[in-house]
């Protein structure tokens, strides 16, 4: 059973906690975010507040055992220390009324399995005779967790109870969103349960598969299926090369999105990020990205109709970043964009080039320089394109028309930089 593609229609929008916190955010820095976005954000049509990894513990987020917070059903709730709304079994339902009522929607993270210490203890399986340990897998494991998360074998009695009855407290708590992570390359049998849960617990929530892999393109079909959106890339950081990979894990899933199913390229690690995060990914800065590149991520990803999760620590944001995401007629590409693609690949002048349809018959083109140090003129064939000869030009970014163009759109793109342009045939007595 699947929702058929009923949600995310387009591709959703939203905050996550994870890229300036860690999984270390509290209530006060969750509403602080939300009221920034329902200000700012919430009519360019940034919507979602997604509390990211490890919001069970008051200890490292690592640990599962004993600092987690479990309930009699062996199901994990929120650390009351750093959600105090959650106090007295209420779970995250006080902080979802909270964001509902900004007009805004909710969602957490999880992670396939059970946890050990549900195990230890044996912790009875909601709807069924089973208990733990007669439903943790014996050798399967959620990656992010080896010694602490085994992974359900819903193949025993109680294996789907246990996640349907996770589903069931998410409904209770008015969840709208749901991060599962720790998948693996892809493990499809836990996604199909994760999915089922979720259709037998009486509330429309978005299904995000964030596995750990770099760029595998395996079940594409099964992705389209059971999920609304799926990770593309391992955790995306403000690092070039890893933006210049994106463009060929974007390519790779170019033609298995849609309405319904989205290719994700991860969270937009913009604004203040690292404030709270694990050494690797420190320290506490604005991203290390130049403006440039601040606009060739937010090219692509609009472009290529990634979901758009802003990573960075809302209110700490400066003008630019504000005016950044919130450019309509740049927004309107990665929400009205039909069948995005690479255009082309010129290697030798580390350029290239991605188009999408768009309303009224226009056609969004992006174009996109590689090169760290030298601008370049780059120039796109209109009938490459499958335009007219003769088309009118809007440049997104600058909200300014460039008039009539004539058999090649040329462009001077800076360093690491890109344009975006909405382009339109113009016919005979036009």
């Amino acid at each position: 059973m699947s929702t058929g593609n009923k949600l995310a229609r387009t591709p959703p929008m939203g905050w996550n906690s994870y890229d300036c916190f860690g999984g270390e955010v509290t209530e006060s820095e969750v509403r602080a975010n939300a009221e920034y976005m329902a200000r700012h954000l919430l009519k360019y049509g940034w919507e979602y507040v997604v509390i990211d990894i490890a919001w069970n513990t008051n200890a490292h987020m690592n640990d599962y055992h004993p600092n987690t917070t479990l309930d009699t059903w062996g199901r994990l709730l929120p650390s009351v220390a750093r959600f105090p709304s959650a106090a007295g079994g209420k779970g995250f339902k006080p902080l979802a009324d909270f964001i509902h009522g900004l007009g805004l929607k909710f969602g957490i993270h999880v992670m396939p399995g059970i946890p050990k210490w549900a195990v230890e203890q044996n912790t009875p399986i909601l709807g069924s005779t089973a208990h733990a340990r007669d439903i943790a897998h014996p050798s399967r494991v959620n990656q992010l967790w080896p010694d602490g998360l085994p992974f359900v074998d819903t193949t025993r009695p109680g294996g789907q109870e246990y996640y349907d009855s996770l589903f069931t407290l998410y409904a209770g708590w008015d969840v709208d969103f749901v991060k599962a992570d720790g998948i693996g390359g892809y493990d499809p049998d836990q996604v199909e349960a994760f999915d089922l849960a979720r259709q037998r617990c009486g509330r429309n929530m978005v299904l995000s598969l964030s596995a750990s892999c770099t760029d595998h393109s395996t079940y594409r079909l099964h992705r389209q299926k059971h999920c609304e959106l799926w990770r593309i890339t391992e955790d995306f950081w403000d690092r070039w090369p890893q933006l210049e990979t994106m463009f060929y894990n974007f390519l790779a899933w170019q033609d298995f999105i849609g309405p319904g199913h989205w290719a994700d390229g991860d969270m937009l690690p913009l604004g203040r990020i690292g404030v709270r995060q694990h050494p690797d990914n420190a320290p506490d800065r604005m991203t290390r990205f130049t403006r440039y590149e601040q606009t060739t991520l937010m090219t692509l990803w609009c472009i290529a109709q990634s979901p758009l999760m802003f990573g960075g620590d809302l209110p700490a944001n400066d003008p630019w970043t504000l005016a950044l995401i919130t450019n309509p007629e740049v927004l309107a590409v990665n929400q009205t964009g039909r069948k995005p693609r690479e255009l082309f690949r010129d290697c030798s002048c580390r350029s290239l080039a991605w188009i999408s349809e768009l309303p009224d018959n226009a056609q969004a083109i992006g174009v996109f320089n590689f090169d760290p140090k030298q601008p370049h003129t780059i120039q796109v064939p209109l009938a490459e394109a499958g335009l007219p000869d003769t088309c009118q030009v809007r440049d997104l970014w600058e909200r300014r028309e460039l008039g009539p163009v004539s058999g090649i759109l040329s462009a001077v793109i800076p360093p690491h930089g890109a344009r975006l342009f909405r382009v339109t045939g113009i016919t005979a007595g036009q």
